[in-house]
């Protein structure tokens, strides 16, 4: 029996989630609705410019919100990323060990460099719009990878971000070869329509040879397949991909479990900040395919998550919100 569930790659981020109008939005040039890469210096200029109402912080970046949501669920999960030996490194390390997600941050003072921070701006109509400053996260590479531990998982998560740094994109591609030669699956994500605008190639590249899992949205799906319809989009997704999972937002999401396809709804719910739902469904979802549930009970939890998770501010659940995931998945899934 594997250690892992899930071994997860990704950008280490402290976020910093804001509530604003689409008027803040303009007036700073902000574009709405997508992630942006900043340096810091504009990151620190928004923060204090912004008018609104200012949320805790959290250990963030897409592959963590994932992996703290299958612990979460009861999973084990490691995840290796980068973050400075500054207070913000501490802070995230810290957030990491109490979730239950084991990693390798205890090396902090090997790393010089400012930690990476991600701040997420949520309108009125629950869209989330991210300014990210990668920091330290964008000199991520192959010797942060820890390879005993994503050999003795079933599944390696890598999130798309990772394409947006050339060093970052090289550990990606090395923690793909060394899980497919140890029996490893491999999941994935799109992340957000401009990692597809502006680094397709390098996404390409991830999926060159195929990998086991792809998640991505609607959004995500057309522009990457360049497709008009989303049914179209899966069939030139399933290329790529043995099995893939689209989410519709609303409209839930739509499935192809390497044979058939399947549609999930979306639990209705009162949306009042999406951000982190793409990565509470992959999470959830990992979780219970790791766990044996079917493709359709996976599917049918990571929307029940997701739905959750998007009814409450910030990229992840707390206290009772955790309780009721858990007797959802007790009472629904788990045997």
């Amino acid at each position: 029996m594997k250690q892992y569930d899930l071994y997860a790659l990704g950008n280490a981020l402290v976020d910093i989630e804001i509530e604003v109008n689409e008027q803040e939005l303009e007036r700073l040039g902000v574009e709405k609705g997508v992630m942006t890469l900043v340096d810091e210096e504009r990151h620190d200029y928004l923060l204090s410019h912004l008018h609104g109402n200012i949320h805790q912080r959290a250990s963030g970046g897409s592959a963590a919100n994932s992996v703290i949501a299958l612990a979460q669920l009861g999973g084990k999960a490691f995840h290796s990323c980068k973050v400075g030996r500054d207070e913000a490194g501490v802070f995230y390390a810290s957030d990491l060990n109490s979730a239950g997600v084991d990693n390798g941050l205890h090396q902090l003072e090997d790393n010089h460099g400012t930690t990476g921070k991600c701040l997420v701006m949520v309108t009125p109509d629950a869209d989330r719009t991210m300014n990210t400053f990668l920091g330290i996260s964008s000199e991520l590479k192959e010797q942060d990878i820890h390879f005993d531990a994503l050999a003795d998982s079933q599944y390696l998560y890598l999130e798309g971000y990772l394409v947006s740094s050339p060093e970052a994109h090289l550990a990606a591609l090395s923690a793909k070869k060394h899980a497919q030669a140890n029996g490893v699956k491999v999941a994935t994500t799109l992340s957000d329509p401009n990692m597809v605008r502006f680094f397709k190639p390098q996404i390409e590249q991830i999926l060159e040879g195929g990998v086991d899992l792809l998640f991505c949205n609607d959004d995500e799906a057309l522009e990457f397949t360049e497709q008009s319809n989303i049914h179209q989009a899966m069939d030139v997704l399933k290329q790529s991909a043995t099995q893939v999972a689209i989410t519709l937002g609303k409209k839930g999401a739509l499935f192809f479990d390497g044979n058939e396809l399947h549609t999930i709804e979306a639990h209705p719910v009162k949306a009042v900040d999406t951000n982190g739902a793409g990565d509470m469904f992959a999470g959830a979802f990992l979780y219970g395919l790791t766990q044996g549930y079917s493709f359709a009970d996976c599917g049918k939890l990571a929307s029940f998550a997701a739905g959750h998770l998007v009814t409450q501010f910030g990229p992840r659940l707390y206290g009772e919100a955790i309780d009721e995931l858990r007797a959802f998945n007790q009472r629904n899934f788990a045997k």
